[in-house]
């Protein structure tokens, strides 16, 4: 003992001291065993000490230990524990004879389960012409323990240049490696980050490192780009860090090392190797969707991006990519066939899937420049008779001398107007267009259609199973986004041809694009953002069993319930507009010229007919509505932007605008106030005095009020053009 150096005495008393004060916890074995004796689900206890179920997972396993605040509660859980179910003492050993099978663990009772909310009922949905073989697999819930640390971690280094990773929740583990590579080995072969598939037949996400400042700076990376590197979205590649990467056998993808960057290897035996990067620093975090998350601390930057991951998926990008990419995960394009006579499996398609393969869009669906269009002479402008305009709505009209005379005006905003849209979708699948001529016209048979609709008569409708006679002058139009009647032949998606019959009308279609295979490719997608957005807004204190009025009330000021939520909210929304948007990906950047293709036609997911489709069912969905609302009340929009109506009402309450029975209910068909996506919530209000005063301001009566509505700033260039 003599011999021993005084360090070793100063750790050995430390050790003692921590005995002595209880800082040290029962080793593994006996935290599973009390939890089990006094019948505590893992999720329980996670609920209880606000953390998250792989937390405990990895604490009962002796893979990480918990600190400050949750150390203590912890160890206050397991000594309660111990006082109640105190350990049993050794019993004799039994002689030898044949080893039993381990008796299974005891479900935990009713009364200490964590309370579940229960959904809404969902709508039937209506049938699918999608082979049984196409519908996603059911992907199993019991966690993966490979990715026991959750599917991210945000790094931070302290002053000493020790990195900790910051995991889903308020895990914190210590990250050994020094050098970016030894970071990318780290997380594969230790650190147990990533997520499992969302389908069946697809693969597992990828974990994704967040990167701050100070980590950057412990990688040799920039905290920031500079001017030349953010115009060309990632490092030079003698970047000594991307030179790192390269001599240590790693690759980086096209976008090189950027603000979403991808390190891998090939794959090998089936065995992905690939870690993403997201540095905030380098903008990889738009404010117009992520808000201030750049600026958050780690802790609070992973809680917040790790409820994102956990209801949405793993970030891959922007919102609109990785909106895109959920997409593909939830109907990859392949899967494994049955096996053969050899009894080996191969890859193939998966039916109600895009496929792996991309398609020629229409002639008529092709936007300007497209490779399709090359043969088109020069600074040709093509007219509704040759191509495919399904846009949003940007229609406003001057008020009438009646609704000069109410005292507000109110915008209704229809929640997750374009996931809704997408729900029920039929849309083409994996084969090209065909093309017919004098075809008849089918609401089922997704396509492009040459068609008259100037014939329409909006003064004079079917609402419903009833002819319904209304002020036509004070509706849009639905068949064109600036709400004019159109003049003549024009491309219309199946669902704006198909609500014309529904208003009464016969259509006579001359030629058309149609897509025998067809399918709801966009169901799961719906299902997957609508749940994420429902179950965050629920988090936030808005849930679907309110009220409208108690609704009403509960979206004022949401936000600031929780910040870090509501900017998940925000990102969700972003996820939905952004995917869409995603399926017509214009060219980006420098070199490209009209005629030439551009990178994102060789997706599978360039799909500018599924993005048409949307976003008519959107546009056609909210004149439904406002047809239903007028031929009840006599009520008109004076204003529509996208998903937005305007309308006079005589207070400035949403309730002014959507009459309410004392059942609660509110006119079938029309405008509906709740959370669920489809319903509106309150978009703003401002007095009539204000809108007038504006249009006279700014010499525009067809100014569109919808624009302004929220906050009521206007300034002399926000025309609309």
């Amino acid at each position: 003992m003599s011999n021993q150096p005084p360090e070793s005495f100063a750790a050995v008393d430390a050790l003692l001291a921590a005995v002595d004060d209880g800082s040290v916890l029962p080793v593994p074995a006996e935290r599973v065993r009390l939890r089990e004796a006094a019948g505590l689900t893992r999720a329980a206890v996670a609920q209880a000490l606000g953390v998250r179920v792989p937390s405990i997972e990895a604490w009962e396993d002796g893979r990480a230990e918990p600190r400050g605040e949750r150390l203590d509660a912890y160890r206050r859980l397991l000594e309660g524990l111990a006082r109640r179910y105190p350990a049993a003492p050794p019993e004799t050993a039994p002689p030898a004879g044949p080893a039993s099978a381990p008796e299974p663990r005891r479900p935990a009772p009713a009364a200490h389960r964590p309370a579940a909310r229960t959904p809404a009922p969902a709508r039937t949905p209506a049938p699918v012409r999608t082979p049984a073989a196409a519908r996603p697999a059911t992907t199993a819930t019991a966690p993966d323990d490979r990715y026991a640390h959750g599917p991210l971690a945000v790094l931070d280094a302290d002053a000493d240049g020790r990195v900790a990773a910051y995991c889903v929740g308020g895990l914190v583990l210590d990250v050994p490696a020094t050098t970016l590579p030894a970071l990318v080995e780290w997380t594969l072969a230790e650190a147990r980050l990533g997520a499992p598939r969302l389908d069946g037949n697809g693969r597992d996400a990828d974990p994704l490192l967040v990167l701050t400042a100070s980590a950057c700076a412990r990688y040799g990376l920039p905290a920031h780009l500079s001017d030349e590197e953010r115009h060309a979205g990632r490092l030079p590649e003698d970047h000594p860090a991307a030179q790192a990467v390269e001599q240590a056998g790693w690759r980086l993808t096209q976008r090189g090392l950027g603000p979403w960057a991808r390190i891998y290897r090939p794959a090998q035996g089936g065995r992905r190797q690939c870690v993403q990067l997201c540095v905030p620093g380098w903008h990889a975090l738009d404010a117009r969707h992520w808000g201030d998350a750049a600026a958050l601390p780690a802790a609070e930057l992973a809680r917040l991006l790790g409820t994102y991951a956990t209801r949405v998926t793993t970030p891959r990008g922007s919102t609109a990519v990785t909106g895109l990419e959920l997409m593909t995960a939830l109907r990859p394009p392949t899967r494994a066939s049955a096996p053969d006579a050899h009894g080996a499996r191969h890859s193939e398609h998966n039916p109600g899937s895009l496929g792996k393969d991309p398609i020629d869009c229409a002639p008529c669906e092709a936007p300007d420049g497209h490779p399709l269009l090359a043969d088109l002479p020069r600074f040709h402008q093509r007219g509704p008779a040759e191509m495919l305009l399904e846009e949003a709505y940007d229609w406003a009209r001057p008020l009438t001398d009646d609704e000069c005379m109410r005292s507000h005006v109110v915008g209704l905003d229809v929640n997750m107007a374009f996931a809704a849209a997408a729900n029920g979708a039929l849309v083409g699948l994996a084969q090209p267009p065909v093309h017919v001529t004098d075809p008849v016209f089918d609401p089922k048979l997704p396509g492009s259609w040459l068609v008259d609709l100037s014939h329409v008569d909006l003064s004079h409708v079917k609402a419903g199973k009833q002819w319904t006679r209304l002020e036509g002058s004070l509706l849009p139009s639905p068949f064109t986004p600036t709400g004019e009647r159109p003049e003549g032949p024009a491309w219309y998606a199946t669902p704006t041809v198909a609500y014309a019959q529904e208003l009464g009308y016969d259509v006579a279609p001359t030629e058309a694009w149609v897509r025998p295979e067809s399918g709801r490719y966009l169901d799961p997608w719906y299902k997957r953002l609508r749940d994420a957005y429902v179950t965050t807004m629920a988090d936030l204190g808005v849930t679907e069993d309110l009220t409208p009025a108690q609704f009403l009330a509960a979206m004022d000021g949401y936000k600031q319930h929780d910040p870090e939520l509501a900017v998940v909210v925000a990102a969700v929304k972003a996820t939905v507009k952004g995917g869409i948007g995603k399926l017509r990906e214009r060219p980006r950047g420098g070199g490209w010229r009209p005629g030439r293709p551009w990178p994102a036609l060789q997706r599978p997911t360039w799909r500018p007919d599924i993005r048409a489709v949307v976003i008519s069912r959107a546009r056609v969905g909210m004149h439904r509505k406002m047809v239903a609302l007028a031929a009840a009340t006599g009520r008109y929009p004076v204003a529509v932007l996208s998903d937005c109506a305007v309308y006079a009402a005589d207070g400035p309450s949403v309730l002014d605008v959507l009459p309410y029975g004392p059942d609660g209910r509110t006119v079938p068909g029309s405008f509906r106030i709740g959370v669920s996506p489809g319903m509106v919530k309150h978009e703003g209000s401002q007095t009539v005095l204000w809108a007038e005063g504006v249009r006279e301001q700014l010499e525009a009566p067809e100014l569109n009020l919808a624009r302004h509505i929220r906050t009521g700033e206007v300034t002399a260039h926000d025309d609309g053009q």
